[in-house]
């Protein structure tokens, strides 16, 4: 029997090369697997053509836009995720669910090997094949692009001697991943640090300096997870995308960032998240009235771990899995609304209401009907500085001799 090989498929140059590239090295069939994770641009069908024009044997479609908003998006807004301070992990959430399909069609077909079109200097690598590795620890991984030498000159080539149902170009200057909860843009123009980003490269955001009249949305969550807008019911799949269009119109969720790359590597990168970064900031603020001071403080911490462990390719790892279950129990009051103006390229919050909020007026209040006992205070603050004027003392003492 031949050997067949999945191959994670895009739809676009690199990938349909693939298919014909890989069965040449190798001699083995190829089985496309295109994910649709909320990328928008061509149908799923238009994809499978193109992949089964290119030489694949079979090619297995999904929609996994709805999964990958409920069970991928929504604990990355939960953890309140963002690399380095900046990065709410567009890509990388994206390929544990893409590799969960990948491993499915291979053993639906019967593949011994699944293919990815990561370099060899990227993070995307360690993601899918660290998660093929758990969900499929029989299977074996290749990267046309690393391990057989696929350069994009040698796809040009390879797709006009074939003559492959596909458009190609020398001259595409980035190099774009994108789903519905952002898009990211690196390479070319991008690689000198100290090049602004050209306005070209934008799709998701408008440019915020000539904004529209400011646009005021109130989000309402239950449990962490956002269910209407504005009052009216939303999945999670819809928040995103109602807020990926309005914040987007505001220029909300541009980022320019260097980062630290797992390969040791730092790379300059510019995202699109507009929907992602206003849902990650509502989040947040109503985090702030209804989590206790001691946990908050500790869940920032997990959530900066769970952003490493995620951006790294640790979707599937115990920690991770952990970390999870602490997010999950912080988020059992996080129920209420928020308020915010999207406008200028900012997302401003302005009001908050909650029926499980730990703010009590009363108690926050300086006007009459104030019921915090300020007699208190005194006595607090020497016992809270104790430790710290003991020890004052002894360097006192010490430094006297």
């Amino acid at each position: 029997m031949t050997e067949r090989i999945v191959l994670a498929y895009s739809g676009g140059l690199d990938t349909s090369v693939a298919i014909g590239w890989i069965g040449e090295a190798t001699g083995a069939e190829v089985i496309a697997v295109a994910v649709d994770v909320g990328q928008g641009g061509e149908s799923l069908e238009t994809i499978r053509q193109r992949a089964l024009g290119c030489g694949a044997v079979e090619a297995y479609v999904a929609d996994a836009s709805d999964e990958f908003a409920n069970e991928y998006c929504m604990p990355t807004l939960k953890a309140n995720a963002l690399y380095q301070g900046h990065y709410p992990l567009v890509s990388a959430i994206s390929r544990p669910v893409i590799v969960k399909h990948l491993v499915k069609a291979a053993r639906e077909f019967g593949a011994t090997t699944v293919a990815h079109g990561c370099t060899g200097k990227g993070n995307d690598q360690v993601r899918f094949e660290v998660g093929i590795q758990t969900l499929g620890p029989d299977l074996k991984c290749i990267a046309p692009v690393r391990d057989l030498a696929l350069t994009r000159d040698k796809a040009i080539a390879f797709a006009e001697e074939k003559g492959l149902p596909i458009e190609t170009t020398k001259k595409n200057p980035y190099s774009i991943d994108q789903n519905v909860w952002g898009r990211a843009v690196e390479t070319g123009y991008l690689e000198d640090i100290w090049n602004a980003p050209t306005k070209d490269i934008y799709d998701y955001t408008a440019t915020p300096e000539f904004p529209p009249a400011p646009d005021e949305v109130t989000i309402s969550f239950e449990a962490g997870v956002p269910v209407a807008i504005d009052g009216v019911k939303v999945t999670p799949l819809q928040a995103i995308k109602e807020l990926n269009r309005r914040a987007g119109a505001q220029g909300v969720g541009r980022i320019d960032v260097v980062e630290d790359r797992l390969v040791g590597i730092k790379s300059r990168e510019i995202y699109e998240a507009p929907g992602a970064m206003a849902l990650i900031t509502a989040h947040k603020h109503l985090e702030d009235i209804t989590i206790e001071r001691e946990q908050a403080r500790f869940k920032a911490t997990v959530g900066q771990r769970w952003s490493e462990l995620v951006y790294d390719g640790q979707w599937f790892s115990p920690l991770k899995r952990s970390l999870d279950a602490f997010i999950e129990d912080t988020q059992k009051y996080v129920t209420g609304d928020i308020r915010m103006v999207l406008h200028g390229g900012q997302a401003i919050v302005n009001g908050r209401r909650s029926g499980t909020s730990l703010y009590d007026f009363d108690l926050a209040t300086y006007d009459t009907g104030d019921t915090f006992d300020q007699s208190m205070a005194r006595g607090f603050i020497e016992l809270w500085g104790m430790s710290a004027k003991v020890a004052s003392s002894r360097d006192l003492r010490v430094a006297g001799k």
